[in-house]
Formats: C-alpha cells, structure tokens, sequence
C-alpha cells in the first residue's frame, strides 16, 4: 500500500517554515524527520506514525483513533499509530506534527564519531 500523498503535502506544508526538515522514504512511507530524528511519518499502512516522549505514551494512547505502532509484530514504543478520523481537521494533524516535533527535539543525540584523518598517498 503507498503512502497517502495528499496527507504528505499537508505535513509538509505544516513543516515548511522550519529549518532542519527532511523527508526520507522509509519503511514503504515518508517519514519527516527533524534534524536528522524521524518525527512522524505517513506510514504505508495508513495512517499517521507519530513519535512520542515514552512518559506520555500512555496518555496519548487513549486519544481517540491513537493506537500502538508495531512493525513485524513488535510494538514500537516510541511511535503511536493515528488513524486518518484523527487528523483529518488541520487542527488535529497540527497537534500531532508538533508532538514528534517535541518528541525528536527531546530524544538524547547520537554522539558522532570524529572522522579519520585521511592518510597521506605515497608517491
């Protein structure tokens, strides 16, 4: 199943003014990622994977058309599942592009390793 592309257009234009924006396909949708962390993607199987602070998952779980995310079979606990009924106003969708935007913004960076230097060609 592809992804809803009309869904996309309307994430995008809700992430269009913020810098550190990039979308990735991913895992047969288009995820949004911000400065490099997925925030939410609209997923393949329908619907809207939105990424979440773990201390708030239960909570958002009980919005109605939340549910748990699961891939393979195994629930990913960082991601709930929203279905369209749940984001179908822009209000809806709004408030949660910005909880993975708070969810991404609050994940521990990645420490980068230093890059090697590049030995020197002998001539």
């Amino acid at each position: 199943m592809a992804y809803d592309k009309a869904t996309a257009e309307r994430v995008r234009r809700l992430l269009k003014e913020r810098k550190g924006i990039a979308e990735k396909a991913l895992m047969g949708g288009l995820a949004f990622m911000a400065d490099d962390v997925m925030c939410c993607s609209v997923s393949g199987r329908g619907g809207l994977l939105v990424r979440v602070i773990p201390e708030t998952r239960e909570t958002l779980l009980r919005e109605p058309h939340a549910e748990p995310a699961d891939m393979r079979g195994r629930q990913m606990t960082g991601f709930i599942r929203v279905q369209a009924e749940g984001y179908r106003t822009e209000p809806g969708l709004k408030a949660w592009v910005d909880r993975g935007l708070a969810a991404a913004a609050a994940k521990p960076k990645k420490p980068t390793a230093p890059k090697k230097a590049r030995a020197a060609k002998r001539v």
